[in-house]
């Protein structure tokens, strides 16, 4: 599968940052910026290379056949938003079941500008006592990858400032709504 991967991503002309880090076997994975659905697909490819499995929530309307085995298949965990469910205790939990979890968030939460980051990733990473991995896709320069390990403090907002100051120098499909 790596081999298929690396040749697509040569035909697209897309490279990934090769440096992974090791010995990281559960983390918080934050990935930005998210501006089109093509993050998604482009995203997942560098995790094959790395040989990560990484786990992503998913609102559960999406799980439909045959979407739904799909997402299943990429890491997709279903998530009904509708009910009053607290979704930092669910992905503790997981972390807590799992020898190894990578669990990724776009914090932007969605595909538009956003200056305000869901803050969810960061309260998981928190309570779970586990470091947040922050991911860049630079559509710019057509390269994504593993950019740093971030360790949250006791300051929530520093902290989220901190992560956007990073991902906030890498290009989204659409930059206008990117991070800034």
């Amino acid at each position: 599968m790596k081999f298929i991967v690396r040749i697509i991503l040569k035909l697209i002309g897309w490279k990934v940052d090769e440096k992974a880090p090791e010995g990281l076997k559960k983390c918080v994975i934050v990935v930005g910026p998210h501006t089109s659905n093509w993050d998604f697909i482009i995203g997942r490819m560098p995790f094959i290379l790395y040989g990560i499995k990484p786990r992503i929530l998913i609102k559960k309307d999406l799980f439909f056949p045959p979407l739904g085995w799909i997402l299943k298949a990429f890491g997709g965990i279903p998530v009904d938003r509708k009910k009053n469910n607290n979704i930092t205790d669910m992905a503790v939990k997981l972390f807590e079941e799992n020898e190894e979890l990578y669990l990724v968030f776009t914090p932007e939460g969605t595909r538009s500008y956003n200056a305000n980051w869901k803050k969810g990733f960061y309260y998981i990473a928190r309570k779970a006592n586990v470091p947040i991995l922050i991911c860049y896709m630079d559509f710019e320069r057509k390269i994504g990858g593993f950019h740093s390990i971030f360790h949250p403090t006791e300051d929530v907002n520093k902290d989220i400032e901190s992560i956007k100051k990073i991902l906030s120098q890498y290009k989204g499909k659409y930059p206008e709504k990117g991070i800034y």
